[in-house]
């Protein structure tokens, strides 16, 4: 269940008097929102997308940036909408599902990703000049993220003229708080240009549930034969980084790892890169 729907008191399907066009922001304030002990902050739509097949209903991909307890955090979401009747669904609500062709509406639909994902900064492997672009959101310690980010890392090794591999990060920390540290060190290393070491902390053997920095650190030493001060991840710029990461992932409405984008593209089955690589 949804940090939303544990907030709000939304009904799946909230038919509105849409007079005109629909307007998202009056939507979230006076009908999503429900919680007193929330406040929206601001409300911005990223992209509104045609729905295939679906001719009166329009994606809204929208951020709220939200004050709950005090505290200002921004959750991405979409909103199914249908102005002709009046219908509008939110995604994690979990939305509207097709059952004539068992889908459910906009469950794949994600913003565009313009250019600015691809920095310097964030590429680990393959040449910038090469023909396609890879960009991956990925925590070290999410069990699908091992299973497929090494292999997207090697691929970009061997061909590098073929892919470029732009990595952000986007530690899990409710699910993996170990990857609060490791994800630090793994910014170290990318800075010291050490990204087959930073690449490591995917094979690294330790409780998702730890938090104890010494104690990760320690087995980081002892395992992978790196060693990195709690002082060197602890930077001010380390944990700016990271935090940058996130909001980058936010702005997409990315929610979990790992994403993979191809050529700017939504990979919804993350192995894409491979056929390219089968055409050569």
């Amino acid at each position: 269940m949804s940090l939303m729907l544990k907030l709000s008191t939304l009904t799946v399907i909230t038919t509105l008097l849409l007079s005109a066009e629909f307007n998202l922001e009056k939507y979230v304030k006076n009908d999503l929102i429900k919680n007193p002990q929330i406040k929206v902050n601001s409300v911005k739509l990223l992209e509104k997308v045609d729905i295939k097949n679906k001719p009166n209903w329009k994606a809204y991909l929208f951020v709220m940036d939200l004050n709950i307890r005090g505290k200002n955090n921004k959750f991405p979401e979409t909103a199914l909408v249908n102005e002709k009747e009046g219908l509008v669904a939110v995604k994690s609500a979990p939305g509207l599902y097709d059952y004539v062709n068992h889908t459910m509406l906009g469950k794949d639909i994600r913003p565009k990703m313009d250019n600015s994902y691809y920095q310097d900064s964030h590429l680990i492997a393959g040449k910038k000049s090469a023909k396609h672009k890879l960009v991956v959101f990925s925590d070290p310690q999410c069990p699908f993220c091992i299973k497929y980010v090494p292999e997207i890392y090697k691929t970009v090794k061997e061909h590098p003229d073929t892919f470029a591999l732009y990595y952000y990060h986007m530690p899990l920390l409710r699910l993996h708080p170990v990857s609060d540290t490791l994800t630090k060190v793994m910014e170290v290393l990318q800075k010291q240009g050490k990204m087959d070491d930073a690449m490591k902390m995917y094979s690294l053997k330790i409780s998702p549930r730890e938090n104890n920095e010494t104690k990760i650190l320690a087995e980081v030493k002892k395992q992978l034969n790196i060693d990195i001060s709690k002082d060197e991840i602890n930077k001010p710029d380390i944990k700016e980084q990271i935090k940058k990461d996130v909001d980058k992932a936010t702005s997409i409405m990315l929610q979990g790892t790992p994403t993979v984008y191809l050529d700017g593209k939504f990979d919804k089955e993350v192995t894409g890169y491979k056929k390219l690589v089968e055409k050569k």
